[in-house]
């Protein structure tokens, strides 16, 4: 009896999941074709021409929907958005950018809907694909997810002017001989990879407020142009560059310039997890709906994250996507801080604050 009872309640599972795979199929053609009528998704990320190609192009060619795509700053979005919005102009569907955007910015501007309802595929749904058998989201009401996790560069350098093996800590930074000689990419005041690196200066219990403080009396040189502050170090007009924005920097050295990244597996602090540049938001009032979806399901299959993943060199947090041309140092750490969180983001005022004390106005 029990045996037969066993039998039907796994004939039972069987069915409902056969049933719910069915709905899911035809709930895709529906939002499918819908999205085929928009004709478009409009969509912005982080600058960079590699990440803007495999957001664009591979999901054109796929599904014949143009991609009307936005390259720009994490720190320029939120006002752009604010601007716009408050002009009654709802212009973006999709979102790919950092969780301090998202959770700082966006998420707190309400424009943001949760992303778990537009999930439509099998393969985008079933948690199996994913790392510990989850979504990853930096928030609690699931605004934000995460497409994957990587450490970020430690610093960079100009390769010409300074040895990357004579860095064993971040401490290094603050001899005298790197007085008025280091640059910070992108001020930490606003979000972007500046923040980032002193949001791991700040929660890292062996460097904190006093590090700060030292490296501060560095007479640093805060700029708000990443482009800018590469291309100065590319230059050799400052031989170190904090919080340097990757997918610039990646651009910069693959053309030949000076520049090399510092790894933080060479530090005794290490580096922190974040998914960088690679996070999902779904815009609410969206214009286009459908495509939004249809673009969302795309971006989350093994397909599209295999291609985002190897544009970026950001490992997935799909299990089924290859790792193998990822650079090491880019791999998660385990024990590395969780700069990505919102309880991290949360002590962000105590940093600003002490950022508005200590750095240059």
């Amino acid at each position: 009896m029990q045996q037969t009872m066993i039998l039907i309640l796994s004939l039972w599972c069987a069915i409902q999941a056969s049933v719910a795979i069915a709905a899911s199929d035809d709930d895709w053609s529906k939002v499918l074709e819908a999205a085929k009528k928009e004709g478009t998704v409009a969509v912005s990320a982080t600058v960079g021409t590699a990440i803007g190609q495999v957001l664009s192009k591979p999901f054109e060619e796929k599904y014949a929907i143009r991609v009307e795509y936005t390259g720009i700053l994490g720190g320029q979005l939120g006002a752009r958005l604010k601007r716009e919005r408050d002009a009654g102009l709802y212009l973006l569907d999709v979102v790919v950018h950092g969780t301090t955007t998202a959770l700082t910015t966006l998420k707190p501007m309400g424009a943001l809907d949760p992303i778990d309802p537009a999930l439509i595929r099998a393969e985008v749904r079933d948690r199996k694909n994913w790392l510990g058998g989850k979504l990853w989201f930096s928030d609690k009401q699931g605004f934000n997810l995460l497409l994957g996790l990587t450490t970020r560069p430690a610093f960079a350098i100009n390769s010409k002017l300074v040895n990357a093996q004579q860095f064993k800590s971040f401490k290094d930074l603050l001899a005298p001989g790197w007085n008025g000689k280091i640059i910070v990419a992108r001020d930490p005041r606003i979000a972007g990879p500046g923040q980032a690196i002193f949001t791991h200066f700040f929660l890292h219990k062996d460097l904190g407020v006093e590090f700060i403080r030292d490296l501060a009396k560095q007479k640093l040189t805060i700029l708000r142009d990443d482009r800018q502050a590469m291309d100065w170090l590319g230059q050799g007009k400052f031989p170190i560059a904090l919080g340097p924005p990757e997918t610039i920097s990646e651009d910069l050295i693959e053309k030949g310039v000076s520049i090399h990244l510092i790894s933080p597996q060479q530090l005794k602090e290490g580096g922190d997890l974040s998914p960088g540049p690679a996070s999902l938001m779904l815009m609410n009032k969206a214009p286009h709906p459908n495509a939004a979806r249809v673009y969302i399901n795309w971006l989350l299959s093994k397909e599209g994250q295999a291609a985002f993943s190897k544009a970026t060199g950001i490992p997935s947090l799909r299990i089924d996507v290859p790792s193998d041309h990822i650079v090491p140092w880019r791999k998660p750490v385990p024990g590395y801080l969780e700069t990505y969180t919102e309880e991290a983001l949360a002590r962000k005022g105590e940093l600003i604050k002490l950022l508005e004390a200590v750095l240059p106005k």
